[in-house]
């Protein structure tokens, strides 16, 4: 209506309806922090969704309310309560028939009485020793029926869900009859399908037929599989939870309340489901135990309860190779934990998506990893980091708003010539355009008023950064700062000095190149060796594949070198303490570094003599420098010698 009016203002009914469930940048940086702190990538990433964000929701509470209701369903009651039941409308139906006996003389009434007194001790023979028996007293005969009408119908309701109204008319001949040609025509369409013939005609017409026997409407022969399937084996592991007297028991009165037909239709249907879908737990058995008897249903119930709660806490264990959140089932958490935990799968699940969707996170055959975007994020952290603790030089220099690979601004502008790529002189450029056509607005730019920024012409270097991978440097708290430094300067040299060329180096018992992503989800060598050689000589070849490049070396370890390539097979051989073969063969590499011209600077970690003395003569005899930072300031001091080699050449 025209004269409506609307105000809109700031939302204050609680949180926000239009936020997103989920902080996608947040999840991300929560991974960095593990990872820069020393964590595994991967175990990082993989506790992101255990924990959820901002710490609940994640798979592990999930996990833990299944647990919990696993351990009650095991405490809920007796499973052998359908032969205690059974025992006891026998024993009352047994009473009776004696009462009724007692006040009989005649002949036929004590023979019968003699048929009682020599009934076996077993429920299950007792029953089928009776089903002949003429019975004299009516309310005995009602026990006696009791008993096969209530175990028939426990076990078809069990195994068909929903069917229980439909199934208490079962006595009946008739129904009896239908029900064995349903179960018929479900056992020759579950084989027709097991040889993978074309069955959706046969399927249309058994849910034409039958279709009141199956309430909740199962679309597809696969649907109809899974849901039989899954009872069926809840009643075999009922079975198997029975110590071998229950188990015998039971199944000689299931015997007797089906009939032969029905017992013979339900074992051929057990052993199609079975062959149809193997990976359900068939042959487990569960502990059971409360003092509450439980019916076949119920029994079954909960033991079918346990095994849908194993494949959940299976799927939300995500360990097997590929896992995904996709895997989880989300029906059947809403099914055994409730809606809500379905909604926490559900965002987890948005969360693992946005993240692939916007690039964060990539997936290989080992699971999630990080995308370079997302390491290049983790190198800005790091490098903030570093430079939070940077006191030394001024705080320009380590502006990195500042990036470019022009190099510095020198004060001056020249004018415009085809090809340059550096920044514009706007004023400069605006003021000769003015002085050329006056005041006009709006101001009218021709090619010859073009100025750029003069800047100071920079040389490019060749960085390899060697990192000790040996299991020292995690046992002693140097791992997470180690990555913190790698990262900081591979985004500072890809942000700020693009025209250097960097190669990180990892060397534990054999050396080898790592990109980015592969130095944050590198995990720590478990064989010991310091193999410095084998670092020193993949760092000749970065040096060698940029000769027009200033070569610089910088090396960071905790450990005297240990291991070293044989000349002859190239293997890399261990020994402590360190033999001479490994220092010499070291020593030539240093020496091979140092005549390419490579500057070669040593970055000690820990206060080893014997480390210390290797460091200080290959420091000498390479004319570079040797350093022995906190672990807290290696970053510092890394970062602060490539800018301080960076200022030296321009």
């Amino acid at each position: 209506m025209a004269g409506n009016r609307f105000r809109y203002g700031q939302w204050n009914g609680g949180p926000d309806p239009l936020a997103p469930p989920y902080d996608v940048r947040g999840a991300v940086d929560a991974v960095g922090t593990e990872v820069l702190a020393g964590g595994s990538l991967r175990e990082a990433l993989r506790d992101l969704l255990r924990r959820g964000p901002q710490g609940r929701g994640g798979l592990d509470d999930l996990a833990a309310r299944a647990r919990r209701l696993r351990r009650e369903a095991l405490r809920r009651g007796d499973l052998d309560g359908a032969v205690t039941r059974a025992q006891a409308l026998l024993d009352q139906a047994l009473a009776a028939e004696r009462d009724e006996l007692r006040g009989r003389d005649d002949d036929a009434a004590r023979f019968a009485e003699a048929v009682l007194d020599n009934l076996p001790r077993s429920t299950a023979r007792a029953v089928e020793e009776l089903s002949g028996y003429q019975w004299a007293s009516d309310d005995a005969r009602r026990s006696y029926q009791q008993i096969l009408d209530q175990l028939r119908d426990d076990v078809l309701g069990q195994r068909f869900a929903g069917l229980r109204d439909a199934v208490r008319a079962s006595a009946d001949p008739a129904a009896q009859q239908r029900l064995a040609e349903m179960m018929g025509d479900l056992n020759d369409l579950l084989a027709r399908h097991g040889r993978a013939e074309d069955t959706t005609d046969a399927f249309a017409e058994f849910m034409r037929r039958h279709g009141d026997f199956f309430p909740e409407k199962p679309e597809t022969v696969d649907e109809l599989i899974d849901a039989l399937a899954r009872r069926a084996a809840a009643g075999e592991r009922l079975m198997n939870s029975l110590s071998e007297r229950q188990r015998a028991e039971l199944a000689g009165l299931m015997q007797q309340s089906l009939g032969d037909r029905l017992a013979g239709e339900m074992s051929a249907l057990d052993a199609n489901l079975r062959a149809l879908r193997p990976d359900l737990r068939w042959g487990r058995g569960e502990r059971v135990r409360g003092d509450q008897p439980l019916d076949y249903a119920d029994a079954a119930g909960a033991l079918g309860e346990i095994g849908d709660l194993d494949d959940l806490l299976d799927q939300l264990d995500q360990e097997h190779p590929g896992a995904t959140l996709d895997d989880v089932d989300v029906d059947q958490v809403a099914r055994t934990l409730g809606r809500d935990a379905a909604d926490d799968v559900r965002r987890l699940r948005d969360l693992e998506r946005e993240l692939r969707r916007q690039g964060w996170v990539s997936r290989d055959a080992e699971g999630l990893t990080l995308s370079p975007k997302a390491l290049r994020r983790l190198g800005g952290t790091a490098l903030r980091r570093v430079f939070a603790d940077l006191t030394a030089g001024p705080r320009g220099q380590h502006d990195l708003r500042s990036a470019g690979a022009a190099g510095e601004v020198s004060g001056a502008s020249r004018p415009w010539q085809y090809g340059d790529e550096q920044p514009l002189d706007v004023v400069r450029t605006l003021t000769r355009a003015v002085s050329r056509a006056g005041p006009t607005v709006p101001v009218q730019l021709a090619v010859d008023d073009f100025e750029v920024v003069e800047t100071e012409r920079r040389a490019s270097a060749a960085v390899v950064l060697c990192v000790d991978l040996s299991y020292s440097m995690i046992s002693q708290g140097r791992w997470g700062p180690m990555k913190q430094t790698a990262l900081a300067l591979a985004h500072l040299m890809e942000t700020r000095f693009p025209q250097d060329a960097l190669q990180i180096v990892g060397f534990g018992r054999e050396a080898m190149t790592l990109t980015q992503q592969e130095l944050a989800a590198v995990e720590p060598d478990l064989e010991q060796g310091t193999n410095l050689q084998h670092a020193l000589r993949l760092a000749g070849r970065h040096l060698r594949r940029h000769p027009d490049a200033e070569p610089v070396v910088l090396v960071v370890t905790d450990g005297e070198p240990t291991a070293h390539l044989d000349p002859d097979d190239g293997e890399a051989l261990f020994h402590w303490p360190p033999l001479p073969e490994t220092i010499e063969a070291t020593v030539r590499e240093v020496d091979r570094l140092s005549r390419y011209g490579a500057t070669l600077n040593l970055f000690m970690l820990g206060d080893d003599p014997g480390l210390r003395r290797f460091v200080d003569a290959v420091a000498r005899r390479s004319r570079g420098r040797m350093f022995t930072p906190d672990t807290d300031d290696l970053g510092e001091y890394v970062v602060s010698d490539y800018l301080r080699s960076r200022q030296s050449r321009r």
